[in-house]
């Protein structure tokens, strides 16, 4: 079962990754980009919205791309989604044309490309899509920092309440559980238990964790130009020990 097409599922993924630090990382690039003037912003892998959303309300000119239609359905439906232009689809749906002064990929989106050509062929569709001296930002796990191990279910347990029905209403335990990392891909499992109705789904995903020196041999042969790394939220340089390896690359 795949958590991103299941109606059942993606009703729950907000309550799994509320806005947090990435979110207001994101809009402060898009932000300072812009030196306070609106930008035309693409949200590749956009899900059900909130980054896009955030970066309408800060004034920006939003398209969000997803290949999921239950995530942009979950998105459509969210105040103020009419501010965004929605697209179903992927990186081979981007326009062909320089459209764009930013261009993000978040949730870890990246990681789900998998082999050395994926990546390449959507760095390429974004690198034609945006404009010279535009950006494109986006985060992978270091697999240096191994935080693949915490996603076990005895660590990675949790029970959330659903939407509307307050703290006694209805809930979904969820859990993961992940096989080991083998030649930088794994595949987790997600687990979700429905107690009012006894109803469980298990998803899984496959993942890869490509080393920073991989990431920058890829952006190089896309074309990009300088890069700024970054190994948290808070903007500190990237290092071997940092938890995520934040790329903000410049196009031509």
């Amino acid at each position: 079962m795949d958590l991103y097409e299941d109606t059942r599922l993606t009703a729950v993924y907000d309550l799994m990754s509320p806005p947090a630090e990435d979110t207001a990382f994101y809009r402060r690039l898009a932000g300072g980009l812009g030196n306070g003037a609106r930008l035309d912003v693409l949200d590749l892998g956009c899900g059900t919205g909130q980054l896009a959303l955030a970066l309408a309300d800060d004034g920006h000119r939003v398209t969000g791309y997803d290949p999921a239609p239950a995530m942009l359905a979950i998105a459509r439906a969210k105040p103020g989604a009419e501010r965004v232009t929605w697209r179903d689809g992927a990186a081979e749906a981007l326009p062909d044309a320089p459209a764009f002064d930013l261009a993000v990929m978040t949730g870890h989106v990246f990681q789900v490309l998998l082999s050395d050509k994926a990546i390449a062929a959507t760095l390429a569709a974004l690198r034609r899509c945006l404009r010279p001296g535009g950006r494109l930002a986006f985060e992978s796990r270091n697999p240096l920092f191994r935080s693949y191990l915490t996603w076990t279910p005895e660590q990675s347990r949790e029970i959330l309440a659903l939407p509307g029905g307050g703290p006694d209403g209805p809930s979904v335990e969820i859990h993961n559980d992940v096989t080991p990392l083998v030649d930088e891909r794994l595949t987790y499992e997600t687990h979700f238990h429905f107690p009012d109705s006894g109803e469980r789904f298990v998803t899984r995903n496959d993942l890869r964790f490509a080393p920073q020196p991989t990431i920058a041999r890829l952006l190089a042969e896309a074309g990009f130009g300088p890069v700024a790394w970054q190994g948290d939220w808070q903007g500190n340089p990237f290092t071997e020990a940092s938890r995520e390896i934040i790329a903000v690359a410049t196009a031509p």
